[in-house]
């Protein structure tokens, strides 16, 4: 009871404090299924040693018929779970498609400062296919790479323009942009736990980054051969660019890398960007029927990980219609991306998957067949063996045979109030010396 209560007031916080991220937790169960189930099982098994000891001392049927109830039910469901268990790891090896193509987030942010020069060269390094990053346009009109709306996070905007530092990042001029720090953020507040593990020529590299411009982001690409994913943020109202931004990018593309190797993102004028530049891939960040993707020239998708599901992704892919998963950073998550069929993944830990050769939780059907089998019979054969001796042990029923009775002077004698009956008998102190004058009580077991 204990152990139920707790686990649902756990589930119950963890739902409301982890709410956005609750599809992680049944993601993971379906990669590591199979081992849970044999975890599950071989916790009941030992749980049967104090539920049966608990069991024949009690008393009272009723407490022993809902006792015996629940942890049959309990028992039995886990031992038929694997009849409705999926697991997109469960396969041959023959059928899994190939590794997921890795498209550094931002870069290498575990290793530098996120979207600047360091960070894609890192991520170009530590085997990366694909460099992701976001786009915003300067008020001079130049396209530069950032995330945030604002330049706090991520630069010393507070010391260089302490007055503007709430500013759209859009709002800065690029010669303005120059003159911010875009590393040292990095160093002091270590987002990943990593910079510690940097030498002392990376951490001098780090502290010097600057705001890159996306022609430089796209020069790195270029010559590394990379495909090349970003999103472009609209700059405000008021901004001179707001209606121009989406022409004033695809020159600084056309003009420095290969289009085929631009995943074109977003989605606003679509239609004009594909008449402009067909060869760009065009990419959805939202699921559609096949037929409106392909009226939109849609040739990849960029989902979130939660919506990960193999039918869908082989659906797509029957059409030549890739998937892109982010972020995933885990070797756990990187695996089930791969057994479901995703052709690349978002991630941030780039040198960390690229060393992942094969799936962490792969098997087959029979494999694991054989090991639910086993399991199941190896602790039921445990389970009934443990009750079986309570049974023997609370009767009082020797072990071998012709061996002395220990019952009630063994580690399981109680006081059975229930069947015995006591005789107090008085002794007379003048017929004994005083220490051994006493009044004594005496039980007397009758077993029928």
């Amino acid at each position: 009871m204990v152990t139920l209560v707790f686990s649902v007031t756990a589930t119950g916080i963890l739902s409301d404090l982890w709410s956005k991220e609750w599809k992680t937790l049944q993601l993971s169960l379906q990669v590591t299924a199979p081992f849970l189930h044999v975890a599950a099982v071989s916790l009941m098994a030992v749980l049967s040693w104090p539920t049966a000891l608990h069991f024949f001392r009690m008393n009272k049927r009723v407490r022993q018929v809902v006792v015996l109830g629940l942890y049959l039910s309990v028992l039995f469901s886990l031992y038929l779970v694997p009849l409705g268990m999926y697991s997109p790891c469960i396969k041959e090896a023959e059928t899994l498609g190939p590794a997921p193509a890795l498209i550094g987030h931002r870069g290498a942010p575990m290793l530098a400062p996120e979207n600047t020069l360091m960070s894609f060269e890192k991520a170009v390094e530590a085997g990366g296919e694909g460099l992701e990053t976001d786009v915003t346009i300067s008020y001079d009109g130049v396209p530069f790479l950032m995330h945030d709306s604002t330049l706090r996070r991520t630069t010393n905007i507070a010391e260089v323009f302490p007055n503007r530092s709430h500013l759209d990042a859009s709002m800065f001029t690029w010669a303005e942009l120059q003159q911010l720090n875009a590393g040292s953020w990095f160093l002091s507040r270590d987002p990943f736990g990593t910079a510690s593990s940097l030498s002392e020529v990376d951490r001098s590299q780090a502290q010097n980054q600057s705001v890159p411009s996306l022609a430089q982001f796209l020069e790195v690409a270029a010559a590394s051969s990379k495909l090349v994913l970003f999103d472009l943020r609209r700059p405000p109202h008021g901004h001179p660019y707001r209606r121009s931004y989406i022409n004033t990018t695809l020159k600084v593309i056309q003009a420095h890398i290969n289009s085929s190797q631009v995943l074109w993102l977003p989605s606003e004028d679509r239609e004009l960007v594909y008449g402009l530049d067909p060869e760009l891939q065009q990419t959805s960040g939202v699921k559609a029927s096949i037929q409106q993707l392909t009226d939109d020239h849609i040739s990849r998708l960029n989902l979130h990980y939660s919506t990960m599901s193999q039918q869908q992704i082989c659906k797509y892919q029957s059409v030549n219609i890739s998937t892109n998963l982010y972020v995933i950073s885990q070797p756990w998550l990187y695996t089930l991306a791969w057994c479901a069929g995703a052709q690349s993944v978002t991630t941030n830990s780039v040198h960390i998957l690229s060393g992942i050769s094969k799936p962490l939780f792969l098997m087959t059907a029979e494999e694991y067949t054989l090991m639910w089998i086993l399991t199941d019979s190896v602790s039921a054969f445990l389970i009934f063996a443990i009750f079986t001796f309570h049974w023997w042990r609370e009767r009082g029923l020797p072990f071998v045979s012709g061996s002395r009775q220990t019952h009630e002077n063994g580690p399981y004698s109680k006081f059975r109030t229930d069947s015995a009956e006591v005789v107090c008998i008085g002794w007379n102190p003048l017929h004994f010396d005083p220490p051994a004058a006493a009044t004594i009580a005496l039980p007397l077991v009758f077993n029928p």
